[in-house]
């Protein structure tokens, strides 16, 4: 068992807890720099889609699992953040200001939207956001003169400082920019959560009615919280598109939206670790699937056979498995193996009893 003894303020506001934890961080920032040198461009690419995955995760988690606001409109601002970032390259601004404003952008849009949206509450807020991400698509189409419609648009490369860089020309350098900016967001996003304006986020989360009573807005907190978070979607969108290479309206279908949410849910609603471990899941899992066709296929003969819709099937099983077994998700159960062994013999399965996270007030809203 290990005991923090805590000696001044500063080390209980830090993002760490300790100083083994800050290790255990160096050295997976330090294994992820190292990537590029270890595995081979296919799965560099893989764990590229994975850290795209992740800061889109983390974009719906804020919203999502610590506003406890449910959204299955996220596709829509990954779509938005594309297009921006491309047409504003295709103006002829640099990608450092494009990428930026993408995410700028699609922030005060997302702002706007959340004005009326977020009179909603539970299963109508989410049924409005699934409408604004089918609309996008229409959107889309019927601005061919700016989106090019259904033919969609090609990514062009980006320069930054000189060094052109591009996904299939360049992967090498295209993933320490998508690294680059995972830490960013991550470090941005752990710091908004020790800020007051984080901490009202988990007590509308919690409980609106007593964070009203304690003096927070609550219009207002749901208001920024749906643009940050539609401004940490948009950067994920705008550095999807350059992954891609080639995009158009399908590329952001609902189905995105609802992979998204289902992300957040198996890594582990209301932590960061849970956007990161969701993202693991949703990259690896088609390439696991394919591996296992194959092996599956190799030792007991036959060719192998496409089978339409199994890579959905399968995450929909894992993500019933989690919801019946697991409500915490991967890093809940992680927690909990940790905590077996920090407190063994002492460890009780009710110290991660499930509670209430609403007033009678609340539960007809």
């Amino acid at each position: 068992m290990r005991i923090v003894f805590k000696t001044n303020y500063s080390q209980d506001i830090r993002p760490w807890k300790d100083g083994y934890q800050l290790s255990l961080y160096l050295i997976l920032l330090a294994v992820v720099v190292a990537a590029p040198f270890i595995v081979d461009d296919f799965y560099l690419g893989e764990l590229n889609n994975v850290l795209i995955w992740a800061i889109a995760g983390l974009g719906l988690m804020l919203l999502t699992g610590h506003t406890g606001q449910a959204s299955l409109g996220h596709a829509a601002f990954l779509a938005m953040g594309c297009y921006t970032n491309i047409i504003l390259m295709e103006q002829g601004l640099p990608f450092l200001a494009a990428f930026p404003l993408a995410g700028i952008i699609t922030g005060i849009v997302g702002m706007a939207i959340a004005v009326p949206a977020l009179r909603l509450h539970g299963i109508y807020l989410a049924i409005a956001t699934l409408a604004m991400s089918i609309l996008v698509d229409d959107i889309i189409v019927l601005t061919d003169t700016w989106t090019g419609g259904v033919g969609g648009k090609y990514a062009p490369p980006v320069n930054v400082f000189g060094i052109m860089i591009d996904r299939w020309g360049t992967p090498r350098e295209f993933y320490y920019l998508t690294l680059a900016v995972t830490v960013l967001v991550t470090l941005g996003y752990i710091n908004l959560l020790r800020a007051p304006l984080g901490r009202s986020f988990i007590a509308v989360r919690d409980s609106e009615v007593s964070a009203q009573a304690m003096g927070v807005d609550v219009a207002r907190t749901k208001t920024i919280s749906f643009g940050i978070s539609c401004a940490v979607t948009g950067l994920a969108g705008a550095l999807m598109g350059l992954f891609a290479g080639a995009f158009n309206n399908e590329t952001f279908s609902v189905i995105i939206s609802i992979e998204l949410l289902m992300m957040i849910v198996i890594g582990g609603l209301g932590s960061i670790h849970g956007a990161f471990f969701g993202a693991i899941v949703i990259g690896f899992l088609p390439q696991f699937l394919s591996i296992s066709k194959e092996y599956v296929g190799a030792v007991f003969g036959g060719a192998n056979v496409a089978i339409p819709g199994l890579e959905f099937g399968v995450f929909g099983f894992i993500l019933i498995l989690f919801i019946l077994f697991e409500p915490m998700g991967i890093y809940g159960r992680w927690l909990k193996i940790r905590t077996w062994f920090e407190l063994f013999p002492f460890y009780r399965k009710d110290m991660f009893k499930r509670q209430k996270s609403y007033l009678k007030t609340e539960r007809l809203r």
